[in-house]
Order: structure tokens, then C-alpha cells, then sequence
């Protein structure tokens, strides 16, 4: 099982949901970052269940930092953080231990391990296992901000919901960095969670799109072919269990465009290089050309349901229903925002790194 990702900068993921704990090890960052407890709390906060929204399990998620950080700084060596599980139901999954859920990886899971995975509650392959990436993307991100490089995540479209576009790049990233729901027109939000809610009272999920920017990268970064910008991140982000497709810029509608409109127009204005649009979305050649990287991710609905389904029973091969019980999340998109800026941070991290060396991040003193 592959559970490192990065080249400089690197992190390792461990722990299943209904474990003693989960954790991360952050390996290849600068010395001298500044660790900001308040920001690391704010972004773990952002992905907490909460209301009819969310699912009922509520976890502190108090990231421990036990190696790597000294006097309030980074010190070059690896970051080593614990989040300790506490409120776990794991009789909830005893009865449907040979059934395979829908949509999920118990069945997959099953015929790699042999059986000796840890199946309560997804094991390794829960949404929970995320908990430390965000805590870990929180202290790339605030490193990040301190080089004028700005990473944040709308839900751009939710059970039918949609948000407005970017508008005002650096000051949309700056007012999403405080939000707990992450949308741009507050009065879209109210629409999409009432949609939530509807779809649980349905015994049933919805899923959505995320939009995300990176407003201040420089140009010149990225590592063609095979380590592209869209590359990596792609790679970053289909490790989020939801993930089903990435586009980047205007992605697929290019089909539908000629050149003439597809291309962005260069000028030189104001000392500096720029495009006139954006429709590649700050990239050319898998390399950034100094405009802001967007990208979209779509995200399936929650598959943990309670509407009896159709399924196995994976040991005794034979076929059966499925009615779930417990506590499960009517989406995950609004939980899911963070997570994805805080891979999106890693890779970032990573690739300045390889552009610029490992110390880019760390303090200028």
C-alpha cells in the first residue's frame, strides 16, 4: 500500500477510522516556518461534522505534533502528528461485515488484504483518514501565505446548488479562509445546505464540484512530462476517496471551442507578463505561467445510504441486501473543500522545492 506522496516535500498518511489514532508525517519541509496553532485549529475546524449536514460521529481532531517543531518553529526534520479517535461505534459494522457497502471499498479492500484489513468504519479507506492531511496542509499553508501564495476552495455546485465563479481572485481566497461552509455567495449556501437536508431526510446523499485557485505562484514551475502541474495535482487529489474527475481551466469545454477563443491573448503591462483570460487556467506546457491555477473536482455522493440496496456477501458468495445503520454524512463536499486545499498546499510545497530548494518556504532571517 502506497501511502507516502510527494518528491522534496513529502507526507505519510497512517491509521484507520475506528483505530486508536491517525496521523501524519511531514517530511522535506524548510526549517524556520512558523507554527501557527490558531490557523491549524481554524482549518481542522473547517472540516468537522456539524448539524443535519454532517454526520452525527464528532471528533476534537486535536492535532499532537510530537517531533519536528521546536520553540514554536520548524526545524528542518520530519513533523510527526497523532489524532487521537474517541468516539467510535464500531459494533455499527459488525452485522454487514461480509456484505459489500455500495460505492465503497470493502470488497476491493477484501481481495487485496486477504481479509486482515480493519473493515469498521472504511478502516484505511474512510473519509477520517483526512483528518491529518488538513492538519498537515495547514502548516504548508500558512507557509505558503507567507511567500504571497494564496490556495482556496469554493463548492462551486452542490445537489443541483451553484456557486458564483472567482471574481476578485486574492480577495475571494483571503474571505474563503475563514469559512466554515465554503461558498462566495452566502445566499447560495443556504440553498445547498436546505438541499443536504432534504436528501437526508430522503434516506440518501448528494455530492458536488469544488472549484479551487492558487493565486501567487510564480512562473516557471512544474516538471513536464510526467510531473506537470496537472499531473501531480491529479495524482494528489484522486487520493481523496470522493474524487471521481478533475478539469483544469475551462477542461472539457475546450471540445466545444475554436481556437481563436480557447487561446489566452499575452500582454505586457505594468512590468509584467500576463494573459488577457484565463482559459488554461494559468498553466501552459504543464508548467505555470504566472496566472492563477484553477482547477474543478467532482465529488460523488456519500455511497453510505439507508435505502436498502442490492449486494454480495463477499466471503460466502452469495447475494444479498444491504440496510445500513449508524452515522453517516449526507455529503461530503462542504467537508471535502479543505481537504482538497490542503493537497492542493502539498503539492505546491513540493514543487516550489524542486523549482527553487527546500528552503524556499523557510524564514528569510
Amino acid at each position: 500500500m502506497k501511502n507516502t506522496f510527494g518528491s522534496s516535500v513529502s507526507l505519510t498518511l497512517f491509521g484507520e477510522s475506528h483505530g486508536e489514532a491517525i496521523g501524519a508525517v511531514l517530511d522535506g519541509l524548510a526549517p524556520g516556518i512558523k507554527l501557527d496553532e490558531e490557523y491549524i485549529a481554524k482549518k481542522m475546524s473547517q472540516r468537522m461534522a456539524y448539524g443535519k449536514i454532517s454526520t452525527a460521529r464528532h471528533e476534537e481532531d486535536k492535532p499532537e505534533i510530537v517531533s519536528g517543531v521546536y520553540n514554536g518553529f520548524t526545524t528542518g526534520t520530519p513533523i510527526a502528528l497523532v489524532i487521537k479517535n474517541a468516539d467510535m461505534h464500531s459494533k455499527d459494522y459488525s452485522a454487514t461485515r461480509s456484505l459489500a457497502r455500495p460505492g465503497h471499498a470493502d470488497f476491493t479492500a477484501y481481495c487485496k488484504y486477504h481479509g486482515f484489513e480493519d473493515f469498521r468504519g472504511g478502516g484505511h479507506f474512510s473519509g477520517r483518514i483526512t483528518a491529518p492531511v488538513v492538519a498537515a496542509g495547514a502548516i504548508l499553508m500558512s507557509a505558503l501565505k507567507n511567500k504571497g501564495i494564496y490556495i482556496g476552495t469554493h463548492i462551486k455546485k452542490c445537489a443541483g446548488v451553484s456557486d458564483r465563479c472567482f471574481e476578485d481572485y486574492k480577495n475571494d481566497l483571503v474571505a474563503l479562509d475563514d469559512k466554515i461552509f465554503s461558498v462566495l455567495d452566502e445566499d447560495k449556501a443556504l440553498e445547498m445546505k436546505s438541499a443536504i437536508e432534504k436528501a437526508a431526510e430522503n434516506k440518501d446523499s448528494v455530492g458536488g464540484i469544488l472549484e479551487t485557485a492558487v493565486y501567487g505562484l510564480p512562473e516557471g514551475v512544474g516538471e513536464p512530462w510526467f510531473d506537470s502541474i496537472e499531473s501531480v495535482i491529479s495524482h494528489a487529489l484522486f487520493g481523496m476517496p470522493a474524487v471521481k474527475g478533475i478539469e483544469f481551466g475551462r477542461g472539457f469545454e475546450f471540445a466545444d471551442m475554436t481556437g481563436s477563443k480557447a487561446n489566452d491573448p499575452f500582454v505586457f503591462e505594468s512590468g509584467k507578463i500576463s494573459t488577457l483570460t484565463n482559459n488554461n487556467g494559468g498553466i501552459n506546457g504543464g508548467i505555470s505561467n504566472g496566472m492563477p491555477i484553477i482547477f474543478r473536482t467532482a465529488i460523488k455522493p456519500t455511497p453510505s445510504i439507508f435505502q436498502k440496496q442490492k449486494t454480495v456477501d463477499f466471503i460466502n458468495n452469495e447475494n444479498a441486501e444491504i440496510e445500513l445503520k449508524g452515522r453517516h454524512d449526507p455529503c461530503v463536499v462542504h467537508r471535502a473543500a479543505v481537504v482538497q486545499d490542503s493537497l492542493t498546499a502539498l503539492v505546491i510545497a513540493d514543487m516550489l522545492a524542486l523549482r527553487f530548494g527546500t528552503d524556499f518556504l523557510g524564514s528569510d532571517l
